[in-house]
């Protein structure tokens, strides 16, 4: 399930550093969590879909990996990034 372009680019203008900006943590962060919201959506009709479940579960360890990094890089940014989100931490 990949994004369009116009939903994508809406993204990294929201969470880029600078113009241009799309391989930040924020970015990277904020793609992967739409992404995983839409596949989740698309696992609750096709439940027997077990490739994309494989990959939503992917995704899923690739952003926490990501939001470990960037916790440790910068703390008050995280806690900014995960308020927009809505995003739990543990």
């Amino acid at each position: 399930m990949a994004l369009d372009s116009a939903t994508k680019a809406e993204i990294v203008a929201k969470f880029a550093r600078k113009s241009g900006d799309t391989g930040s943590p924020e970015v990277q962060i904020a793609l992967l969590t739409k992404r995983i919201s839409d596949l989740t959506e698309h696992l609750k009709i096709y439940k027997k879909d077990f490739s994309s479940r494989l990959g939503l579960l992917k995704m899923v360890g690739q952003r926490k990996r990501l939001m470990k990094y960037f916790k440790g890089k910068d703390y008050n940014a995280y806690i900014k990034l995960i308020e927009e989100l809505g995003l739990k931490d543990k």
